[in-house]
């Protein structure tokens, strides 16, 4: 049995991940912005009898952090796995981006993973033993237009993953990324807005939402994502890149092997934005 403790895990990929961990008899330590979320899957894994503790609790909450750290301390003695799933999205045209909004972003994307790392890296360091494990992005290697902001949170998300890995390997700490490039829910949806009229972006905006919509319509589902997820967790010793589907490994080979130029036309053309 481990003692997993995971951010956002209200909706979607995090709650099932949550459902499948404490249905293998995993605890479950987690919190989420979203109060009902967390209460309605509260009360759905009470009714299965599993352990668990769950809290409402914004990530940018530093004291509230330390405080649900403490606690989850306090009823299990230890944490095995700390799975980073928090994580907002971010669109529009750079030149068009309010920066006070990107800032919360950034906030959330990057300081919110390295806040709740940094809450149990003590205990696991004294223990030797632990796994961080954060969802990361296809677009955490390859940027994509009009999500600049975004990209940005998730190369900083993956930067600061990577040199964890040296600072905590000598104390028995393993680090994964999970990268995902799309899962079928309203995350892209919830985001999705055409710049005004006159702005010189609309039209290629709208092509590149239309095509993001339709390849949401055949991109994995958050149980199936889960399950992926779960396998990384389950795993003694996980690898540090871990592609959820079959988009995200095709796109990151193309990465690692293309010259740029052949890079950039398959994106332009993959999101009909030419």
């Amino acid at each position: 049995m481990q003692v997993v403790v995971i951010t956002g895990l209200a909706q979607g990929m995090g709650r099932e991940v949550a459902l499948r961990l404490a249905a293998a008899g995993n605890a479950v330590a987690g919190f989420d912005v979203d109060a009902r979320g967390v209460e309605s899957l509260g009360a759905e894994l009470k009714e299965k009898g599993c352990d668990a503790l769950l809290t409402a609790l914004d990530v940018c909450d530093r004291p509230g952090i330390l405080a649900f750290r403490d606690e989850v301390l306090r009823k299990y003695r230890r944490v095995d796995t700390v799975l980073s799933n928090v994580g907002i999205g971010f669109f529009g045209p750079f030149e068009e981006v309010d920066l006070e909004k990107a800032n919360r972003c950034l906030e959330i994307n990057v300081v919110g993973p390295a806040a709740i790392f940094q809450a149990f890296v003590p205990a696991m360091r004294e223990r030797r033993s632990g796994k961080l494990v954060a969802v990361s992005s296809l677009v955490g290697q390859i940027p994509f237009p009009f999500e600049s902001i975004y990209s940005a949170s998730k190369f900083a998300l993956e930067g600061m993953v990577l040199s964890l890995r040296y600072e905590l390997e000598p104390y028995g700490i393993s680090v994964a990324l999970v990268q995902p490039a799309q899962v079928s829910t309203q995350f892209a949806a919830k985001i999705h807005t055409l710049p005004p009229q006159g702005s010189p972006y609309r039209e290629r905006v709208r092509r590149f939402i239309a095509r993001d919509e339709e390849l949401i319509k055949s991109a994995i589902d958050p149980a199936t994502a889960a399950e992926r997820i779960v396998a990384v967790v389950d795993a003694s010793s996980p690898r540090l890149h871990n592609p959820l589907d079959t988009q995200s490994r095709l796109f990151l080979a193309l990465n690692r092997f293309l010259p740029r130029r052949v890079r950039d036309e398959i994106l332009l053309r993959q999101m009909d934005i030419r």
